[in-house]
């Protein structure tokens, strides 16, 4: 009896401390709103600095349906049945494949060529988007050598009626002059110039969620570069884009975003190379 005693103190005493903790809480959070605004975590009364922009790939339905006319009950039914129509569906899922490691000491993008340990590592790459058992809908590669290369032996792998195709846009370059700057890396300015508009427009062809008429999830593997692969990440999360040199991936490595229908975006995996042995993996 005792011991029972004990535990029915214990018990009153728990549950009292936990009735303070919420009467605490409901008092204070009024207050918290009105100081910090509605959007704050309740943990740490944080306010964003920067909030998601939800129509970041302008698809948002809002934005592409006509506006009512009024407020009337039919132009209000038809508005709304506009807009389900307008809504994505299904989630694109993009895989960002990094090419294995090249001879660096190429003087052209043909003799840039695969090392035979970037070949290994594309065929262990291969041999790992394989074994996750995706219906893979697209292959799309850039058009420098050691991207082809590296799709070439990836491609080996998956199924035979996957669609492939090149894409200029993707190819390595200068995105954006980097913050901060790194010493042993300086474009002239005009390459920032160059590249930029390029690599963006390779960001708006392939991030952004999935057509209304899309009922079924996609999967397409992107084939291309360090600095483009990095630059997407800082896009795609709404991070600030000059931080994307902060990135280090490895050769041959998967990144894997997800575009979801109501338009946020998941960064599943970085620069993931956990299917290769350490004595494989290279970044430079």
């Amino acid at each position: 009896m005792g011991s029972l005693s004990r535990f029915h103190k214990i018990a009153l005493i728990s549950l009292g401390a936990v009735g303070g903790g919420l009467a605490y809480y409901q008092i204070n959070s009024g207050k918290n709103e009105k100081k910090y605004g509605a959007y704050n975590s309740w943990t740490t009364n944080f306010t964003p600095s920067v909030k998601w922009d939800k129509n970041w790939d302008h698809r948002e339905p809002e934005s592409i349906v006509r506006p009512k006319r009024s407020d009337e009950p039919e132009e209000e039914n038809k508005y709304n049945e506009k807009l389900e129509k307008a809504r994505s569906k299904a989630v694109r899922h993009l895989f960002l494949i990094r090419h294995g490691q090249y001879n660096v000491q190429g003087e052209t993008d043909k003799e840039r060529t695969l090392t035979d340990l970037g070949r290994i590592q594309a065929d262990l790459t291969g041999q790992r988007l394989a074994s996750l058992d995706i219906k893979w809908d697209l292959l799309v590669k850039s058009t420098m050598t050691r991207a082809q290369e590296t799709a070439a032996i990836i491609a080996k792998h998956l199924d035979k009626d996957i669609e492939v195709k090149d894409c200029q846009l993707l190819e390595e370059g200068a995105p954006i002059p980097p913050e901060p700057p790194v010493g042993h890396w300086r474009p002239e300015p005009r390459q920032f110039f160059q590249d930029s508009a390029r690599i963006e427009a390779a960001f708006r062809r392939y991030f952004h969620r999935a057509p209304p008429e899309q009922t079924k999830d996609t999967y397409t593997l992107l084939v291309c570069h360090a600095n483009v692969i990095r630059f997407f990440v800082c896009k795609a999360l709404q991070f600030p884009p000059e931080g994307w040199l902060r990135i280090s991936l490895n050769h041959a490595s998967i990144t894997w975003i997800s575009i979801m229908p109501n338009g946020n975006v998941v960064l599943r995996s970085l620069s993931d190379t956990g299917h290769m042995e350490p004595k494989y993996i290279t970044s430079r």
